[in-house]
């Protein structure tokens, strides 16, 4: 990974993006540097209050807001973890569509193809001019897991019942709305089913209530 070029890139898509503020800005550039650290390597646990220390964060809820915005306009993918000896986790996406990682046939003890350039995860990125079909990491057409719609639901204060039943559908109708529409982006149409669904479980508790009648009505009591 080159840094330079993924910062570089990263910053040529924030001007260009007017949701962005600088919190954003300054959360996604603290766990850049975790990323860093880490020497790119996916997916990073991190600790939130070390991130909200690093990012000048004063506050948990702008802290949550902030990295779930980031994950929902795909700079990274978070993976919040609800175990509390367990740090969450986070995927950062590489936005360098001109460099690619490339094979490198030097041959090593486990038989996997390392560059000898002193680094330790053997990764070499070149510059591909012939590739036409390169792009951006940018996905929202259909989740990967069950989990991660599971989690998105949590996040929307729904089930993972009714998760479950999205993901199932979707999938064996090959994610397609109204069964021909090829499906653009599964959180939109996830909100909408979290939507329907409390529209439907409102409407059948007042026709339960419409329903109930009075049981200790006094039949000696003129009409």
């Amino acid at each position: 990974m080159n840094y330079i070029k993924q910062l570089t890139a990263a910053l040529e898509k924030f001007t260009k993006d007017d949701r962005l503020n600088p919190t954003h800005i300054s959360l996604y550039l603290a766990l850049f540097q975790y990323w860093n650290l880490s020497r790119f390597s996916n997916p990073i646990s991190i600790s939130r209050n070390d991130i909200m220390q690093l990012s000048k964060i004063g506050s948990k809820v702008t802290y949550h807001k902030c990295i779930k915005d980031l994950h929902y306009w795909s700079y990274l993918e978070y993976r919040p973890s609800h175990n509390p000896f367990k740090g969450s986790t986070v995927i950062m996406f590489n936005f360098c569509a001109t460099y690619i990682q490339a094979p490198v046939h030097n041959s090593s003890d486990n038989g996997q193809a390392l560059l000898h350039t002193g680094t330790k995860n053997g990764q070499a990125l070149i510059p591909s001019k012939t590739d036409t079909n390169i792009k951006p990491i940018k996905s929202k057409r259909r989740p990967k897991k069950t989990e991660e719609v599971e989690i998105y639901f949590l996040e929307k204060k729904s089930s993972k019942l009714e998760a479950q039943k999205f993901f199932n559908y979707y999938e064996s109708n090959g994610w397609k709305v109204g069964g021909k529409t090829a499906m653009k982006d599964w959180n939109a149409a996830a909100r909408n089913w979290i939507l329907k669904t409390e529209e439907t479980g409102t409407a059948q508790v007042q026709k339960r209530d419409n329903l109930n009648t009075r049981t200790d009505k006094n039949y000696g009591e003129p009409l």
